[in-house]
């Protein structure tokens, strides 16, 4: 068979990198302080930061081209709102709106509960916001129906009586009182009935609302803010109170960076501490204690590169950023570990310009494509319609990239500056000449402090580390030996088989209040209306987008039939529609709607008394252009499968029809989420494998190094189900950076495997991993000691965070040092070409 050379690309850029490390040498003070002022000039971007802030929820955690955002400009220019005739089944938005729940162990519906929960509602109306020196109540901000503030219908049966409940007989899910029908599913909870009836015998929740307009946000604001203080006091011995309002979210979740940032400090103290005490020698002169304190310095300044570039054009800050600097830190070190192992093996007698040369001759292509592998899969994850994923993936990009450029400049000129002062024996903390040998008639005390510099004679190398000899002489023998070959094959037959089940189990969505702190005062409320109200979902609304003849038999039977395929669905419980209701009044006033002439006149007559429905036809002369009807939904279902279900009922209707609420905002997320996250790794895994082919020598390699990256995604996918992690636009971001991530170790190893002289392929394994196990390890503790203090945060991001990065490069670990060097021996590479 013929052979072909595959290491072209890489036999070149080691010569580039070689007279690199030469120059850099030769010229240390210039790469310095040019990367110096280069960060300090780019830094100057933070003076911007807060502009550039920009955490709304609905812009940064739902899909930019969504389904539901075309929907609801289609409903908000066909159906207006009316300012005076307000329905929150209407809206096309959330709204602006204060509620709690008011729950009880006990039975709710007693006189001494109501009338708790009717106190708090008169404080909650007649409280007093002060504003632009005057002062205003509910009713100056209340939305309003016919001229009055909206009322809540549990305490409009009772008349704001508690009294008056002993005398009313209630029904669920609706109360039927004259003309009025009031909704009782959307204000009391866990009811219990008398027998199989539907008449009410108890509940333990009532939910009050509080809307208001939406003309003036600062009043509003002022008015919900109060309401937050006022109800955070209210529970009593009879009712517990938990309470939210339409801005909550969007306020507990702009205060999640603040719980990071005092675990920066804690982080890079952990991080300086290992890099110091990983890289300390025994001897005063060959120690790189400066070594690694620069090389967490290098890193620090590519993050403020990067970070202040962002920042100079413009690019939006999207709290999600805030855990880029803990996982960079990890990447640095990495390759700082790198570096510095290979400078040990170069040969102590030569010049500093060409020990630097051979460092960088046998670390910068591994650090390369760690570092390309890394950044493109962040660059490529910016292709999604998730803002936070965009903005977290290229300010993380951008700062890998600036770590990479002063890791070759800046680290490797502190290493040039490190490696003068050991070139003439000099102390690593006096900078004073101290002897190689102990000087006869000195204590051994003298020796720990006062003296250094020596090196193995024979090879005129540095002393090899006691890890780097752990691995050749012990664990890589271990390793490549046949009967543990086999036992490596049986772990990762387990790894993959949890692995899959796991991903088996997979779950899509982000659960909102995901996004707020674990002690946030919502956090009670969603808990309470998940305990309570978790029988009915959203009321959506139908639109019929196309001008139909309701008076005629065939447009009524077409539109009764996609009723009826709507009411068929077991998540759908009813249905509310102005035609049906007009129906029943024109069959009890009698009044004949067989023509058009006739219909259009008995329907205006109708919309007087019953002037709500007005805002849900689009009339265009004497033609309904469009309308609108609601079903109501149950919470059997979850909320992608709801919306997919009732998306394409819509669609095999046979007129045209479009459904809307606002929460399907945010669950279209679970119509591309999944899509996407596989869309994007499948992409990033065919560049990593163009990456691999042409910067490591050798197909086969390459091929195991994308392997590597397939088996560690299903891992971690598989894993984060199991620690209750679910598929969502948080995750996925740590998933697109898991495909660069997975790849650092086994490219290392790989790398190393293929550049051994050794012939035997066991050999060549137990090589790698003594040349390169232990700078591995030490990347993987700084990378996981850089994020283990996200564990603690009180924030679902940044604990999600560490979940996955844990698991990314603990499983990436366990491929570099156990499954890919076995895997690798299973094929006679003997050089850099086949």
């Amino acid at each position: 068979m013929a052979r072909f050379k595959t290491d072209c690309i890489e036999r070149r850029m080691c010569m580039f990198f070689e007279m690199m490390g030469h120059f850099i040498g030769s010229h240390p003070w210039w790469f310095l302080i040019v990367p110096l002022v280069l960060s300090a000039s780019l830094g100057s971007g933070f003076i911007f930061l807060q502009d550039r802030m920009s955490n709304n929820i609905e812009e940064e955690f739902t899909p930019f081209n969504g389904q539901a955002k075309r929907e609801r400009k289609y409903i908000q220019e066909t159906f207006p709102g009316n300012d005076l005739m307000f329905s929150y089944l209407r809206l096309s938005t959330d709204g602006n709106f204060a509620t709690f729940i008011a729950a009880s162990d006990r039975n709710i519906l007693t006189v001494e509960s109501l009338q708790d929960i009717l106190d708090l509602d008169f404080k909650v109306r007649n409280m007093l916001v002060h504003y632009d020196n005057q002062s205003f109540k509910y009713s100056d901000v209340c939305a309003k129906v016919s001229g009055s503030c909206t009322n809540n219908d549990i305490l409009e049966i009772i008349d704001y009586n508690a009294t008056h409940i002993d005398k009313v007989y209630l029904t669920f899910p609706w109360y039927i009182s004259g003309s009025s029908r009031y909704p009782l599913y959307l204000s009391l909870g866990s009811v219990t009935f008398y027998g199989g009836s539907s008449f009410v015998q108890s509940a333990k929740a009532i939910q009050l609302y509080y809307h208001l307009r939406e003309d003036n946000k600062t009043k509003t604001d002022l008015w919900l803010e109060s309401f937050i203080n006022l109800v955070s006091k209210a529970s009593s011995a009879s009712i517990q109170v938990s309470y939210s309002t339409s801005m909550s979210m969007q306020w507990e979740f702009e205060k999640s960076p603040d719980s990071v940032i005092s675990l920066f400090s804690i982080t890079y103290t952990i991080v300086i501490t290992f890099s110091i005490l990983s890289c300390w020698r025994l001897d005063n002169v060959r120690t790189k204690v400066w070594v690694a304190t620069c090389g967490v310095l290098s890193t620090g300044l590519g993050v403020l590169s990067g970070f202040g570039a962002m920042l100079l054009v413009g690019q939006p800050f999207v709290m999600t950023v805030a855990s880029c600097p803990f996982m960079i830190l990890g990447i640095g070190l990495d390759d700082m570990f790198i570096m510095v192992s290979c400078w040990q093996r170069t040969r102590v007698l030569d010049s500093i310009p060409d020990r630097l040369a051979d460092t960088y001759k046998e670390a910068a292509i591994s650090i390369t494509i760690t570092t390309l592998t890394d950044a493109l899969a962040l660059f490529l994850g910016y292709n999604t319609p998730f803002g936070s994923v965009q903005s977290f993936c290229l300010y993380a990009g951008v700062s890998i990239c600036f770590c990479y450029l002063y890791c070759i400049t800046f680290l490797g000129a502190c290493m040039a500056l490190n490696g003068q002062r050991e070139e003439e024996n000099k102390h690593w903390f006096t900078c004073a000449k101290i002897p190689e040998d102990l000087p006869s008639g000195n204590s051994k005390a003298f020796s720990i402090c006062c003296v250094g510099g020596s090196y193995d004679r024979m090879t005129e190398k540095e002393e090899t580390e006691p890890m780097s000899h752990f691995f050749e002489k012990f664990y890589g023998p271990f390793l490549t030996h046949k009967i543990t070959k086999v036992c490596v094959f049986l772990i990762y037959a387990g790894y993959l088989a949890v692995s899959i089940y796991g991903c088996v189990r997979l779950e899509e969505g982000l659960d909102t209040k995901n996004l707020a702190l674990d002690d946030s005062y919502i956090i009670n409320y969603y808990d309470s209306q998940r305990q309570h109200f978790s029988e009915y979902s959203s009321n959506v609304m139908v639109a019929v987008t196309q001008p139909l003849l309701y008076w005629k038999e065939e447009d009524q039977n077409q539109l009764q039939s996609c009723i009826s395929n709507f009411e068929s669905l077991n998540y759908v419980n009813s249905t509310v529609a102005w035609f049906l209701i007009f129906e029943q009044y024109a069959n009890a006033t009698h009044a004949n709607i067989s023509s058009q002439e006739a219909y259009l006149t008995n329907l205006n007559t109708f919309l007087k008394f019953s002037p709500m429905f007005k805002q849900d036809i689009n009339f265009t002369g004497n033609e309904i252009q469009a309308s609108r009807f609601f079903i109501q939904t149950l919470k059997n279902i979850d909320e992608g499968d709801m919306l997919i279900g009732l998306r394409k009922t819509a669609e095999d209707c046979p007129i045209k029809l479009l459904v809307y609420h606002p929460s399907f905002i945010y669950f279209d997320q679970y119509t591309v989420i999944a899509d996407n996250t596989i869309q994007t790794m499948l992409v990033a895994v065919a560049v990593m494998l163009v990456i691999s082919l042409l910067l490591i020598p050798h197909p086969l390699c390459s091929i195991w190094v994308c392997f590597a990256i397939a088996s560690v995604i299903v891992g971690v996918t598989g894993f984060m189900v199991l620690w209750g992690v679910n598929l969502d636009s948080i995750s996925m971001i740590n998933l697109v950076m898991c495909i660069g991530f997975s790849v650092d170790f086994s490219a290392h190893i790989s790398y190393a495997f293929v550049s051994s002289q050794k012939s035997d392929v066991n050999e060549k394994a137990i090589d790698a991993l003594a040349n390169l196990g232990y700078p591995v390890v030490q990347g993987a503790l700084s990378t996981i000691l850089g994020v283990v203090v996200l564990s603690m945060s009180g924030s679902y991001i940044f604990r999600t965070f560490f979940k996955i990065v844990f698991l990314v490069i603990t499983f990436g670990l366990l491929h570099g040092l156990m499954f890919i060097p076995v895997f690798l021996t299973l094929f006679g590479i003997c050089g850099k070409w086949c």
